[in-house]
């Protein structure tokens, strides 16, 4: 079997087809590569060929490399991991590079024989890294269809020569939106920015006639012409040294520093800059066998694209299960949260019923949809028809009998068990008997909830996090009696409205509100204990965190803290651990400084809502301290706070895969993803030094840093998670 098929046209045209045997989209892989080489020198030697044509015989180009092999390169080179990285990586580059030079001899830039690509959907990563080497690109009219470089979303940069061609092509500031935000964009938005050449109707005929018709001159890249400058500047020029200033700050402003990829990337850029393109190509060789090197870079990938993908493939999904697809849904509850989940249920092409209390505040939950789309019809990011055919799947009624026929309800009321339990035993009078019914609370236990329902075997949670439809994550949880049906119903939906999904067992706050409640908690303590607010949220934010938790806890507003905790007490009576930071919240609801919606919270707002900074009204009631804490310190008890209690929900079995636990952590809320997740972190900085770390911060501020039973087990036998509950996966770092 092969990746690439070899055929010749009845013009004298090499057609070299990719199609990954048993793969809906192509990847590459070691054989592929092999293949490929080997067609290439084929028609290279072939004095009867005229040109090449790259094409995909599937309806997408490729989707990226199989990450698989850059651990097979590492592998294969025993003791010397990063030698056997980057020769594997500058194998690459002599292969892209042989399809560039195409046999011309270099120094007149004569007798090369023209390649061509034809893109028919997607190329991304690899997928777009072989077209750049090829002499013009051809892609398909095809709106569906993504072209860009992504692989900074995973924790590298393009390492195939994406960098260094691209930042040639398009220079330094034009090429960042694609390297350093990793954007993917349409096929006509590509041509227009200069990422592929032309977009046709049928773009392999495209090819094929520009290859037949292709001149000597139409084969040398800029960058092996005489006289080439590199738009925008180089380094040393005064414009080029503006924008590698400016992209310095940009990176760091955004990255703070947390994430090694853009920073390699950068210097890839700028150091290859100022050298011949051969040279820059050994440059980007070498900054990307660091970052692969890098243990961020390898748990990013694992979490945020191999175990992401396997989740949203069904990985946990039980077995024997048949294909359990939303036809109807209900959801009851217009508000925020009700109207954003019938909003991607409609995207998904599901007929969706809005309940709420009357017709007129239901309509006004549809309305969330229309404003939505209208907005991205703006923005060029919709069309009216896809808006009209959204808003046509959307029932809005205070009419239960219009759940007729729904095959799942989402309930999205008000945060009472009382309220949830009256409106399942009314909605359970309404829908069939296989109709499976789901909460989307965020703290109430799923097992208590179920005690309302006829059926409790075909009750389960379904928490979604806000806003809904940006949010990627959506947290499954199953309660003491949900059965396998509803489990894959609620995974089968997820995978309907194209987000990804994690299963927990049911516990009070579920996974990720149990690990994120400790980090506002621990952050709130230090501002009782004098620490500047400042520094805790700065102290995240250089943690890769995408808000510090002082802002966060303005965002979701300080009442609904409150709220939650009133519920808390109430719920675990004398076992509930009380702490200043409690104190601080009601406090903070007291004055009425409620948050971003109150216009007052932890920081001062102008009338439109814009941040003028930290309110220094709270140092009036917890005066700030002569002498701070190291931000090493404020960093370890964030970090901590949130990781232990990941570590108590694997032990206690809340968590059944520490690759939900990762990826959740990430996805949900943003937990320092260069980390992978807080299992990956555990792995990176090593379960001994970890209990060694949890026994200093318990001596210092209190039993919540005492290391679990787990984790001191792991430490003594110097285990990693990964190693231990996902061996299989441990192969990816």
């Amino acid at each position: 079997m092969t990746d690439f098929h070899y055929s010749v046209e009845p013009e004298g045209i090499a057609l070299i087809t990719w199609d990954v045997p048993g793969r809906s989209m192509n990847v590459m892989t070691l054989e592929g590569l092999k293949d490929l080489d080997a067609a290439i020198d084929r028609a290279l030697a072939d004095d009867d060929i005229k040109g090449v044509v790259i094409t995909s015989a599937k309806s997408d180009f490729a989707g990226g490399m199989d990450l698989t092999v850059l651990a097979d390169m590492k592998d294969n080179a025993g003791d010397d991991p990063a030698k056997g990285l980057f020769e594997g990586v500058m194998q690459m580059h002599g292969l892209l590079r042989k399809i560039e030079l195409a046999g011309m001899d270099f120094k007149t830039k004569k007798g090369g024989k023209p390649i061509a690509a034809a893109l028919p959907g997607t190329a991304a990563g690899i997928g777009l890294e072989l077209p750049l080497a090829t002499h013009r690109i051809f892609a398909a009219n095809n709106p569906k269809a993504k072209i860009g470089l992504p692989e900074i979303m995973v924790g590298i940069f393009p390492g195939a020569g994406g960098t260094t061609r691209l930042a040639r092509k398009l220079g330094a500031m034009g090429a960042s939106p694609y390297l350093l935000e990793g954007k993917m964009v349409a096929p006509d938005k590509a041509q227009k920015a200069g990422l592929i050449d032309e977009v046709a109707d049928d773009p392999l005929a495209a090819a094929k006639e520009w290859v037949l018709n292709a001149k000597e001159t139409d084969l040398v890249k800029p960058w092996d012409a005489k006289g080439y400058k590199m738009p925008g500047g180089t380094p040393y020029h005064p414009a080029g040294f503006m924008t590698f200033v400016g992209a310095s700050a940009m990176v760091h402003g955004k990255t703070q520093g947390a994430f090694p990829a853009a920073k390699a990337l950068l210097s890839a850029v700028y150091e290859g800059a100022q050298v011949p393109f051969d040279t820059a190509l050994r440059i980007e060789a070498r900054w990307f066998t660091n970052i692969l090197m890098n243990p961020s870079s390898a748990a990013m990938m694992r979490s945020l694209f191999v175990n992401k993908e396997a989740l949203e493939k069904g990985a946990v999904r039980p077995k024997d299960v048949p294909d359990q697809s939303v036809k109807k849904i209900g959801v009851l509850g217009a508000g925020m949260m009700g109207s954003g989940i019938a909003l991607v249920s409609a995207m998904a092409g599901i007929e969706v019923v809005l309940i709420d209390r009357d017709d007129e505040t239901a309509e006004r939950g549809k309305s969330y949809s229309a404003d939505y789309f209208d907005k991205g019809i703006k923005r060029g990011k919709a069309t009216p028809e896809k808006k009209e055919k959204a808003l046509d799947l959307i029932t809005a009624t205070a009419d239960l009998s219009a759940l007729e026929g729904a095959d799942l309800i989402i309930e999205a009321v008000f945060e009472d068990p009382k309220v949830k339990a009256d409106m399942t035993q009314k909605v359970e009078a309404v829908i069939g008997e296989d109709c499976i019914f789901a909460s989307n609370t965020s703290t109430l236990p799923i097992t208590d909830l179920a005690k309302a329902s006829k059926r409790p075997e075909q009750f389960i949670g379904i928490h979604f996090f806000s806003p809904v439809e940006k949010m990627f994550l959506v947290e499954i949880i199953k309660g003491a009696q949900t059965g396998p049906r509803a489990v894959a119903k609620a995974l089968d939906y997820v995978r309907q409205i194209r987000k990804t999904p994690i299963v927990v067992n049911d516990a009070r706050f579920f996974y990720c509100n149990r690990c994120i409640i400790p980090y506002g908690n621990e952050a709130t303590r230090m501002v009782t204990e004098g620490v500047a607010l400042p520094l805790i949220d700065h102290a995240a934010r250089q943690l890769g965190f995408p808000v510090g938790p002082i802002q966060l806890g303005d965002e979701t507003s300080i009442d609904l803290a409150a709220k939650i905790t009133r519920a808390t007490k109430e719920a675990m009576g004398n076992e509930y651990p009380a702490s200043e930071a409690d104190d601080l919240v009601f406090w903070m609801e007291e004055q009425g400084r409620l948050g971003r919606k109150a216009k007052a919270g932890y920081f001062d707002y102008d009338e439109t809502g814009k941040r003028q900074g930290y309110w220094k009204g709270i140092h009036d009631k917890y005066p700030l301290a002569d002498e701070q804490p190291p931000l090493q310190e404020v960093q370890d008890r964030l970090m901590f706070a949130q990781v232990l209690e990941a570590v108590r929900a694997l032990e206690e079995g809340v968590l059944e895969d520490i690759r939900e636990g990762d990826v959740g952590a990430v996805l949900a809320w943003g937990f320092a993803p260069w980390s992978g997740g807080p299992f990956s972190w555990l792995d990176i900085i090593g379960t001994p030094y970890a209990v060694e770390r949890c026994e200093e911060l318990t001596a210092k501020f209190g039993d919540r840093f005492t290391p679990p039973a787990l984790l001191r087990e792991m430490a003594e036998k110097n285990e990693t998670f990964y190693g231990r509950f996902a061996p299989d996966q441990a192969k990816a770092a």
